[in-house]
């Protein structure tokens, strides 16, 4: 059941105070990670994820329309979501840095489709790319998940526009 309510009125605030007040709430962080027809990889760093359902399993995640991934993410039928450990914000980083080659000295092992799993990461999740919503200035990504691993180890967090920790 899809339902759309009226628009909300105009907010009172701008761009950046929205922002900053978002920063107040703690995420975790990931790596978004895909194979290209090409047989090469793309990553992207991505703090907005979230379960969605057990049954079936679905995770999501959300990409600015404006990404030049945009295409590869929209096309590919698969990619894989590692989440970050706290000793990750380097990889945070680089996925999240242009004009680099942020695969460079990272070391990861391939899923059973073919696509990076970060060596270190606390869990990640095979998905299969399901749907996505267009929704303001991001798609919502829905990845339903084939396979996952976890290695319980504490989390690379973000809050406040800075990495952290639980420690």
């Amino acid at each position: 059941m899809n339902t759309v309510s009226p628009r909300a009125p105009a907010p009172s605030f701008d761009t950046r105070h929205f922002r900053q007040a978002l920063g107040q709430f703690a995420t975790g962080v990931t790596v978004i990670t895909t194979r290209l027809a090409d047989g090469t990889f793309r990553g992207l760093t991505a703090s907005s994820f979230n379960s969605v359902s057990l049954e079936p399993p679905l995770v999501l995640w959300s990409l600015a329309n404006k990404a030049n991934s945009m295409p590869i993410f929209t096309g590919n039928s698969h990619y894989v979501i590692n989440v970050l450990a706290a000793d990750q914000a380097h990889l945070a980083t680089r996925f999240a840095t242009r004009g680099i080659d942020p695969w460079e000295g990272v070391e990861y092992e391939l899923s059973r489709t073919g696509h990076p799993i970060l060596k270190g990461s606390s869990a990640w999740f095979e998905c299969h790319n399901r749907s996505r919503y267009p929704e303001g200035d991001h798609v919502i990504f829905v990845g339903e998940v084939e396979l996952c691993e976890f290695s319980p180890c504490p989390p690379l967090i973000f809050h406040g526009g800075q990495f952290g920790n639980l420690g």
